[in-house]
């Protein structure tokens, strides 16, 4: 792996991302499992946010103690599954800007179309943290980062739960200056461009649609 992809391999995140797979778990625990892997790997991904030093009154003294800097954070779901992460890294910095970019595909060709793309402004200044729960063949990914860097954004994350290699070796090599921070790695695409083992579709999951 190169040295801007982050693999997780938190025991937490493995835990949740196991429950998620399972066939049997339905809508409602589902999603939750989501939002919490999304908190735990958000975890992970912030942590090199810029700080500077405030001047904060304890109930003892006065004290200079780092906060936050800079324009605040754009998390940018990849709709409709990338909804489903959005709270659990809004729990983590609950001041966050949200973007959307709206794709679909299409089925003969599995090639993503833009639908809906609205971002907070100014872009360029903030950290753009992209989310999709699943990068299966890198086509919906490789898009959001080209419709973000169109609009002006610069510091990109992308963040998915579980990732095929061929999706994340086509994003890598289309958008080689960003970081992209994965759930769990699994073995491949099946010929119906599914990620497996996988965990099927995982907006109709989070959705509760079939």
């Amino acid at each position: 792996m190169s040295n801007n992809v982050f693999i997780m391999n938190h025991p937490l995140i493995q835990h949740k991302i196991s429950m998620l797979r399972d066939q049997n778990t339905g809508t409602n625990e589902f999603r939750k499992l989501i939002e919490e892997i999304a908190t735990l790997m958000g975890y992970e991904a912030l942590r090199d946010l810029p700080l500077e030093d405030v001047e904060i009154t304890t109930p003892i003294e006065t004290c200079m103690t780092p906060m936050i800097a800079g324009k605040k954070l754009a998390i940018v779901p990849i709709l409709r599954a990338g909804l489903g992460m959005v709270n659990g890294i809004l729990s983590l910095v609950p001041t966050a800007k949200i973007g959307h970019i709206g794709l679909y595909r299409d089925e003969e060709t599995h090639e993503p179309h833009e639908y809906y793309c609205k971002l907070p402004d100014p872009i360029d200044q903030r950290l753009i943290v992209a989310l999709d729960p699943m990068l299966a063949t890198g086509g919906s990914a490789v898009s959001a980062v080209d419709f973000i860097k169109k609009h002006g954004g610069k510091n990109i994350k992308f963040m998915c739960i579980i990732a095929a290699p061929e999706g994340l070796k086509r994003l890598q090599d289309a958008h080689p200056d960003i970081q992209i921070y994965v759930g769990h790695l699994d073995r491949q695409l099946n010929e119906n461009a599914y990620i497996c083992p996988g965990l099927g579709d995982a907006g109709d999951r989070i959705f509760g649609t079939k």
